[in-house]
């Protein structure tokens, strides 16, 4: 006889709770199917914009959400998301989620296609220049493949050097 599947419940308050204790940034809830799902705590030191090859959904747990996006025209948007309410981020659109470590989203998501690279892009904070852009294929979200890029750029002083006003963005 076949075991029926288990549709997974997750408690997000108990979740938040244990990534507040442990000092962990993200805990996967599912990667099935065609989606992903993972509750994130808030980074002190997020300035990157993410362009995710699917669309996104995020659900403010507890906390503020303020969503940077950067528009077609060049120019940037913030979006403030309180506590309890939720936001869709659309496939391609350069966005920057900033919260508060003790601040937890959910983020819902497609999973990654063969061949599909998030983005992560980096730009001056004194002049708004480009810096740099780390890439690369999610196909397991556990292994935190954002943390990684973050410390990729941040271990890179070159990358982090303005070639238009020689600003070095602050490593976290």
């Amino acid at each position: 006889m076949t075991q029926p599947y288990r549709m997974p419940v997750v408690d997000l308050e108990g979740i938040a709770e244990r990534l507040g204790k442990s000092g962990r940034r993200v805990e996967v809830l599912w990667q099935h199917s065609e989606s992903l799902a993972f509750v994130a705590r808030g980074r002190e030191y997020r300035c990157e914009f993410h362009l995710n090859p699917s669309d996104e959904v995020m659900y403010v747990i507890r906390g503020e959400l303020r969503l940077h996006s950067l528009q077609p025209d060049g120019t940037e948007l913030v979006d403030v998301v309180p506590e309890g309410s939720a936001i869709f981020t659309p496939s391609r659109l350069p966005h920057s989620p900033r919260f508060d470590p003790d601040a937890f989203i959910i983020v819902i998501e497609r999973l990654r296609r063969p061949g599909e690279l998030d983005r992560f892009q980096w730009f001056c904070q004194s002049c708004g220049e480009f810096l740099h852009e780390e890439s690369c294929h999610v196909d397991d979200y556990s292994t935190d493949p954002v943390g990684k890029a973050y410390q990729r750029f941040f271990d890179d002083v070159e990358a982090r050097t303005c070639n238009g006003c020689g600003d070095v963005l602050r490593p976290y």
